[in-house]
């Protein structure tokens, strides 16, 4: 080991550290920054707009005006928009806010120029702006998933942008908004053409369809008729009480311009939206993509600071161990979602009342619980140890009621596997793996036993999912420089962390990691170690393509250490640590001249839309450097 190298992360971490703390919020816990949003600020400015318009008011027309103008300060140069600020032109936001130039009237000619501009982009993409042509585009870029091209065609068709009349909406698909008045079990075997979060759209865009261009068919005609109330009703009592769908913009803003735009301007889910939109909207005008991604956040920077500590130290949390413990338990749902009808155990990405219980956020949390448990030590048997311990238990076991038959985990809904974010994923299976692991030895007998199965299960899920190059694709992150806009680095990434870990465990879970073939990690580890870049960086698009962010280039130096601290032979381990270290060097660098900061838009949010978090990069660097310090640290016997 090189001292002087081993200097440097440590110097790096620790500064990388103390930032990443002086970042929580008032309660103690991580609260972030997510990306203003070109997508979610048009989608507001058109659902305001036509609130107005129906109810031949002015009310929001300051509102509607920042917005514009956020729009027209953020547009691209070729004259269309990304989803963020950093985000390529795309046919879809591009879309939107075109439309909400028309919804707004009069206001939005006063914009001629970005509007013209936005025109051109379009028809040189679309071939014309047609209404036929247009649909066509952006119809083709989600395939049979209407989950997000239907709420867009419905914001052209309300904005007037399709045409007039009932001609508007011969673009628009029907939505079948009648089987939400089924009982929810049966959401899974009807095959519903949007995926489980999208409920409120299918409502709410399915009603407004049927109101402007009914169905040619009197039978049809008839149901949709009788059950439009009973459908509506249906999507109130899933409303927040804030009025926000999932906290996000964009599923709010369709459902409040499709109920106010057909007729139910006076209803409450539509007057309780309006107000969320209005509380959301951000001083310099726009609106982000979701509200804040907290308890994902929180349990993210619990666990990256604990791993730079080499397992946590109570310093290092300034004593905040157990308030951040409370703070997370405190987050678990505790009985029956009424949104996704979700049983009791989860935890949803954020503390705010729109949030709905994930895999994601739920393995994090446990994963989180675990590491707060070792920062404070395992000391007393106190009331709140046990509430732990009861907590565990029901987070370890609703993830195990989550896996799907093939062994992989999805992110709300057991069985609807048709379409994207409800399928099997990589990344998702990954830290669900993780979760039972940091947990397994301590469950009850019984779930012990459950447990050992769905890690047997996973692991045979991830050897299948590994692509032929020996990388993984994550569900709900992405990069913009690939053709198909995946970041194989990111499901890699994670992957190798989880199957690293794994490994490390083979003493007490021999079964396990008897499971777990050598080569499914030499495979991964060997693909991520070719896709880095000549700067020792790593894009999300691997094999050496597109630019090196700080959050790509943290996530594989912190699945190398991973990797590394586990048994590795001859010249293949030597390559591995050669990787590492030049990544690590490339964060370094970046920490020491503060470039460390800048944030990538590598998120994904519902059907292709990004965002970046301004903490993201601060979290994996913590973790990635972390990582390397206890890997060199174990390595050296110190």
């Amino acid at each position: 080991m090189n001292p002087a190298f081993l200097s440097r992360v440590e110097s790096a971490a620790r500064r990388a550290v103390k930032r990443l703390l002086d970042a929580r919020d008032e309660k103690g816990c991580w609260s972030g920054e997510l990306s203003g949003s070109a997508l979610s600020t048009a989608t507001a400015v058109t659902a305001l707009a036509i609130v107005d318009r129906e109810g031949r008011t002015r009310g929001h027309a300051s509102r509607i005006e920042a917005g514009l103008q956020w729009l027209v300060a953020h547009a691209n140069p070729d004259g269309g928009w990304g989803d963020t600020t950093k985000s390529l032109s795309n046919i879809s936001t591009t879309a939107l806010c075109w439309a909400a130039f028309g919804a707004a009237g009069s206001m939005g000619g006063s914009f001629e120029t970005t509007v013209r501009a936005a025109e051109g982009w379009l028809s040189q993409r679309a071939g014309s702006l047609e209404p036929d042509a247009l649909s066509a585009v952006i119809m083709a870029r989600y395939g049979k998933d209407r989950t997000f091209s239907v709420p867009i065609l419905t914001m052209c068709a309300l904005a007037g942008r399709l045409g007039t009349g009932p001609e508007a909406w011969r673009n628009v698909l029907p939505l079948p908004f009648e089987l939400a008045a089924c009982p929810r079990e049966w959401f899974a075997a009807l095959r519903l053409p949007v995926v489980s979060y999208a409920l409120p759209a299918l409502i709410a865009i399915g009603q407004a369809r049927h109101v402007h261009r009914p169905s040619g068919n009197p039978i049809v005609r008839w149901i949709r008729r009788l059950t439009r109330a009973r459908t509506l009703r249906v999507l109130g009592e899933i409303q927040p009480e804030n009025g926000g769908f999932l906290e996000a913009t964009p599923l709010t803003s369709f459902v409040v311009m499709s109920l106010a735009g057909s007729g139910q301007l006076q209803h409450p889910v539509t007057t309780k939206g309006a107000r969320f939109l209005e509380a959301s909207q951000r001083g310099d005008g726009c609106w982000p993509i979701d509200t804040n991604l907290a308890t994902w956040l929180t349990t993210l920077s619990v666990i990256a600071i604990t791993r730079a500590a080499g397992g946590g130290t109570e310093g290092d949390l300034d004593g905040d161990w157990r308030r951040l413990k409370t703070w997370l338990l405190r987050q678990q749902y505790r009985s029956a979602h009424p949104y996704t009808n979700a049983p009791p155990g989860g935890w949803a990405w954020t503390d705010l009342p729109g949030g709905v219980p994930d895999a994601d956020d739920t393995a994090g949390a446990l994963v989180a619980l675990r590491a707060l448990r070792e920062a404070g030590g395992r000391g007393d048997e106190c009331e709140r140890d046990k509430e732990l311990r009861e907590s565990v238990r029901s987070g370890a076991r609703w993830l195990m009621d989550l896996q799907n038959r093939d062994g992989g985990i999805p992110t709300f809904c057991r069985g609807w596997g048709a379409l994207p974010f409800d399928r099997s994923a990589p990344d998702l299976t990954a830290h669900a793996l993780r979760a039972w692991l940091a947990w397994c030895g301590e469950l009850p007998e019984s779930d012990r036993l459950k447990a050992v199965r769905a890690i047997h299960r996973a692991l045979e899920y991830l050897r299948k999912s590994q692509r032929a190059d020996g990388s993984w694709l994550p569900l709900w992150f992405g990069n913009q420089h690939t053709p198909d806009e995946t970041n194989p680095i990111y499901g890699t990434s994670r992957v190798l962390r989880a199957l690293a870990e794994a490994r490390r465990q083979k003493e007490t879970m021999n079964a396990v990691a008897a499971g777990l073939p050598r080569e499914t990690i030499d495979r991964g580890t060997d693909w991520l170690v070719r896709a880095q870049r000549p700067d020792g960086g790593w894009s999300g698009a691997g094999e050496g393509e597109g630019p090196s962010s700080v959050e790509e280039t943290a996530l594989a130096v912190a699945a190398l250490a991973g990797v590394l601290a586990c048994e590795a032979e001859g010249s293949r381990r030597d390559q591995w640590r050669e990787a590492a270290v030049r990544g690590t060097e490339w964060l370094i660098e970046r920490v020491e001249n503060g470039g460390w900061e800048t944030p990538a838009p590598i998120g994904f949010y519902f059907a292709r839309l990004w965002y970046f978090e301004a903490l993201y990069p601060l979290i994996f660097t913590v973790e990635a450097l972390g990582g390397m310090r206890a890997m060199l640290m174990e390595n050296a016997g110190g």
